[in-house]
């Protein structure tokens, strides 16, 4: 055995002990009558000892060599530290080393290999394997996987069975673009590397095996965020003979699993809201309900008064925001400017100063006297110290930017706290949205998704108003997973792609498949996939995702560790029968 404890492990019961440790050199200290080295392997850190009495001078010279990150085996007698660690678990012990052996030298690292590393994002990124080595990542790694453990063994408790799907599939033309995979063996044709396993996961729910799951890897080829890789993970799952509330008690069950079992969080309440009044409330379809500033419309109370601005606005919002009256001329000059940016977009904005005494005192005093300002206040449900803050344009552009705001007002406050968690279930979606510039319906969700009952029919004369069998599970203003009641009948799935656009011979070529198999007695079905790279890192604390992958891409889309993606050569692109222009 290359060892028999590991560097995490020994503890003042094993002091006396002849034991051996593999690791890595995390640190050495050489005070010349003695040297200490920390060895660090993934389970923790141990410190060893050599000394001019103890140790052989051949020994000590050796210890001194060492470089960081060198991979050494150390076999010895645990003894009492001297100076003890109290915040290391083996803070009580260190081994006296009596025999050393360098297993690997390593070259010295581009960046420190510890929690507080002075790599930038990019070197650590392109020697990820060094950075995996570190504590933050290393534990976010262990992290994930509890997370995943605790999935499996709750949907297998609960009799779901995990079924392995294609990666090698065909591609179609909803949603994001796909990546494509040429066939060697069939001249001019591809693959495609699935989105997700919307359809075969509702083939096997026609093939009778009624609760299904899958952690499984998808793939979008779309521009990155933060919260975004090309490729990600989902908890993908199905459901046979269920409506929509059996779906959402099935995984409010998971998520409060989740949050208890992790988090040691318990959650009774799952709060639901339409659609319509996610927007109306707070401008977009995934709030963050761990504190208030609702929205306000002011419309009533704001407008036919002289200021143009708000006159010709379809819509002027605002939200109070709590103790920031304070706020000086020159922080509220530097919000204006924040929401003037092209990534928020907004025009201009007006605040109001809720004084300590009751008065008001606002950017456009000119416009409006003491009475319009404090209706804005009770509307907004402002108090004496806060701050109004409003917004007014188009609708739809205008709730997006006070949204942001918003979210931006609740940082700068402290109110979005990791450790609080607050779960919503987004329902009654729109079954379809209007591409303005095409002047074409698409799916808000994808084309399988089930109509809500008895609204089918007003897909001939009102098709924006039907609303869809879908909703979204939202937690601390993030969706963490989306899901709907299928179509599951062979007419109804032709009426969608109708509406849709799609000719009869190309819904026929895309999905004759599946509309085959609805032939066959396929039972009503709905389900929904959890993003388990954002789930991880919401439960973790985070809200980017990339430190909770092991091998993350950056934000073009590029693994710079292993430079992909790569050209290949000649020979390969006359096996794929691909043409590379000049």
């Amino acid at each position: 055995m290359y060892r028999s404890h590991t560097c995490g492990e020994l503890r003042a019961s094993h002091i006396d002990s002849e034991v051996t440790l593999c690791g890595w050199v995390q640190k050495v200290r050489d005070k010349g009558f003695v040297v200490w080295i920390d060895l660090r392997d993934r389970y923790g850190l141990t410190q060893l000892v050599f000394d001019e009495e103890r140790s052989a001078a051949e020994l000590l010279e050796k210890a001194r060599s060492l470089g960081r990150e060198t991979v050494i085996q150390a076999k010895g007698k645990v003894i009492e530290r001297a100076s003890k660690h109290p915040n290391l678990p083996t803070g009580d012990i260190e081994l006296l080393v009596a025999e050393l052996t360098l297993l690997n030298k390593a070259l010295l690292p581009p960046f420190t290999i510890e929690d507080d590393t002075d790599g930038g994002e990019d070197i650590r990124m392109k020697y990820r394997y060094l950075d995996i080595r570190r504590n933050p990542i290393k534990n976010n790694l262990i992290f994930r996987h509890q997370v995943t453990m605790e999935v499996r063994k709750y949907l297998s408790d609960h009799g779901f069975i995990e079924v392995e799907t294609p990666y090698l599939i065909k591609s179609t033309p909803e949603g994001a673009r796909d990546f494509v995979v040429p066939s060697r063996m069939n001249e001019g044709q591809f693959y495609a590397l699935p989105q997700s396993p919307q359809t075969f996961k509702q083939l096997l729910m026609v093939g009778g095996m009624d609760k299904y799951f899958q952690i499984v890897k998808c793939f979008r080829d779309e521009d990155l965020r933060a919260d975004r890789q090309p490729e990600f993970t989902q908890i993908d799952c199905e459901m046979a003979f269920v409506e929509q509330e059996d779906v959402l008690n099935a995984f409010e069950g998971l998520t409060k699993h989740l949050l208890k079992e992790i988090k040691g969080v318990t959650i009774d309440r799952f709060p639901r809201m339409t659609y319509d009044e996610a927007m109306k409330r707070f401008g977009n379809d995934k709030p963050d309900i761990r504190f208030g500033m609702e929205f306000a419309e002011l419309n009533e109370v704001a407008q036919h008064k002289d200021f143009n601005v708000f006159n010709s606005a379809e819509l002027v919002v605002g939200i109070a925001v709590p103790g920031a009256a304070s706020y000086s001329r020159k922080e509220l000059d530097a919000l204006i400017d924040w929401v003037r940016r092209p990534q928020i977009g907004a025009k201009g904005m007006v605040y109001v100063k809720c004084n300590d005494d009751g008065t008001f005192k606002s950017s456009v005093d000119k416009f409006y006297d003491q009475q319009d300002l404090a209706a804005w206040a009770k509307l907004t449900g402002a108090s004496q110290g806060d701050l109004i803050l409003v917004l007014s344009g188009n609708t739809k552009e205008t709730r997006a930017q006070l949204s942001a705001l918003r979210m931006e007002m609740a940082e700068r406050l402290g109110l979005r706290k990791a450790d609080e968690f607050a779960p919503l279930w987004v329902i009654d979606f729109p079954l379809l949205e209007l591409d303005e510039e095409t002047g074409r319906y698409h799916a808000m969700h994808h084309p399988f998704t089930s109509p809500k009952p008895g609204q089918l029919e007003l897909l001939e004369s009102d098709p924006g108003a039907v609303r869809a069998n879908a909703y979204d599970l939202v937690l601390n203003g993030n969706e963490i997973g989306g899901g709907s009641i299928r179509i599951h009948d062979k007419e109804t799935q032709q009426i969608m792609f109708r509406h849709l656009g799609f000719t009869p011979e190309e819904a026929k070529a895309q999905f004759g498949f599946l509309m085959e198999a609805f032939q066959y007695g396929a039972p009503p079905h709905g389900g929904i996939a959890f993003g388990l790279d954002r789930l991880v890192a919401i439960l973790g604390g985070q809200e980017t995702i990339r430190d909770f992958i092991a091998f993350p891409k950056n934000n073009s889309g590029r693994d710079v560790m292993i430079d992909a993606p790569a050209p290949i050569d000649e020979e390969q692109l006359k096996e794929l029968h691909l043409k590379l222009d000049n």
